[in-house]
């Protein structure tokens, strides 16, 4: 079955631009609790500290601190990062942020993972801009960090990007809950081999229906490179679908096909939601009429 999720506006595509820090916050509280109200059960928040398509100055938030406090209006979603770039944080650190949500959140968290792609961005904030190369070394490395982290009782690793000595997680989660990892990204040759690795799900960014379609059998076969079962890794997908003017769009003959493919999620981020409920409004329709799962 198909779960149907949304992303929040947090600002990240200009959308907030001209409003006052309150009135964002407002909005973003008042769509969470619109999403569960709709029936969504999984909601994510991009991890951008900027517009993501400008260097132009605009309200942007934080991704823990608008999941920590979505977790106190919020009952049943599971609250996860779209996704975070590995470069910008320590791994060890990572985990005990995602640990702290997920106690917050009473077992709702995910971590969610990528190599990161907004050069204005990376420079803005003082990363500088590595090559594609040591960006994905770091997500292998934050990925190796977190999932021993998780999984075992302390941590350490040395690698040329991040390293951890002893380092222990605790507590784990909310009362043993298992903290899902999912790898976000459309690299084929290293991407969806990290997943294949390390990850429950592999997040895919932006894809066209034939897209997921044909990359289907690679994402198995990354799977079965190292004897891993394809069924035991999730494939979800981030469908850049506002809702056109024109009502002859075919968002829910899409969103049966990928159902029918065998997603496991899809979601959708509306920028125009910073203003109107609408989007979400339709969204739910849309997917209830394609036969995706919301509750």
């Amino acid at each position: 079955m198909t779960i149907a999720g949304v992303y929040l506006p947090v600002g990240i595509l200009g959308e907030h631009k001209g409003r006052s820090a309150a009135d964002i916050w407002d909005r973003i509280l008042h769509l969470a609790e619109l999403a569960e109200s709709l029936g969504f059960r999984a909601i994510r928040v991009p991890d951008h500290l900027m517009h993501c398509k400008s260097d132009e100055p605009s309200p942007t938030l934080e991704v823990f601190g608008v999941l920590s406090a979505i977790a106190m209006v919020t009952k049943n979603a599971t609250l996860g990062q779209a996704v975070l770039a590995a470069p910008f944080r320590n791994p060890a650190y990572v985990v005990k942020q995602v640990t702290t949500l997920d106690v917050v959140s009473r077992g709702r968290a995910e971590l969610g993972l990528g190599a990161g792609w907004c050069e204005h961005e990376f420079r803005a904030f003082g990363y500088g801009y590595p090559p594609p190369k040591e960006r994905l070394d770091a997500l292998r490395e934050t990925l190796e960090i977190a999932t021993s982290m998780l999984r075992d009782e302390r941590a350490t690793f040395e690698g040329a990007w991040a390293s951890v000595i002893n380092a222990p997680a605790e507590p784990k989660g909310y009362n043993g809950h298992r903290i899902p990892v999912v790898v976000g990204g459309n690299g084929q040759k290293v991407t969806w081999r990290l997943a294949a690795k390390y990850a429950d799900e592999l997040n895919l960014d932006g894809p066209t229906v034939q897209n997921v379609r044909d990359w289907m059998p690679i994402i198995h076969q990354r799977c079965e490179e190292i004897d891993r079962d394809p069924a035991t890794l999730r494939v979800s997908a981030q469908m850049w679908w506002e809702r056109p003017g024109n009502a002859e769009f075919p968002r829910v003959e899409l969103l049966q096909q990928l159902r029918e493919i065998g997603l496991s999620h899809v979601f959708t981020d509306f920028p125009a939601a910073a203003e109107s409920d609408e989007p979400f409004h339709h969204f739910a329709e849309d997917c209830r009429a394609a036969g995706l799962r919301l509750g």
